[in-house]
């Protein structure tokens, strides 16, 4: 099992974050890279929650998305043909005095087979620049979405 944490400082608000992390219309993958439009299924949705299949490049997890505490956003694996077990995201938003956002990200992988046990070492080791590279992305969609790009703050 690999737990991945990842940071960023943005010009978005929690709300605006929020916002395009529960969009599950089309063009997903311009806010998501690893959400590709094919895969993307919503099995229900309601007000602060939501079933949603999504992935890409031969991977897919049924996520069930909890949004009940907008400042703490649990995203569970809930069945998937690479991940199980305690597999999740979880994006923690805390406003700054200076009108910033810090967004903080733990993702635990834990392999479901053995393609997810090796895909989970590599997440662990020297995959990690490849989810804060899809991360990193993901803030600057939304901000440019929301036309906050080019105020940023990047931490690391």
């Amino acid at each position: 099992m690999s737990t991945i944490h990842l940071h960023q400082t943005t010009t978005a608000t929690p709300e605006q974050y929020l916002a395009g992390l529960t969009d599950f219309g089309p063009g997903r993958s311009k806010l998501f890279g690893n959400s590709a439009d094919e895969y993307l299924k919503v099995h229900s949705r309601g007000p602060s929650q939501a079933d949603v299949t999504e992935g890409s490049g031969g991977i897919w997890e049924r996520l069930r998305y909890d949004w009940s505490d907008p400042n703490h956003v649990v995203l569970t694996t809930t069945d998937s043909n690479t991940w199980g077990g305690a597999s999740s995201h979880t994006y923690t938003f805390k406003r700054r005095p200076d009108g910033l956002t810090d967004i903080d990200v733990d993702v635990i992988r834990e392999g479901r087979n053995l393609k997810g046990k090796f895909l989970g070492i590599v997440l662990g080791t020297v995959g990690k620049g490849v989810l804060e590279k899809a991360f990193v992305n993901s803030v600057r969609a939304i901000e440019a979405r929301n036309g906050a790009a080019g105020e940023k703050e990047w931490r690391h």
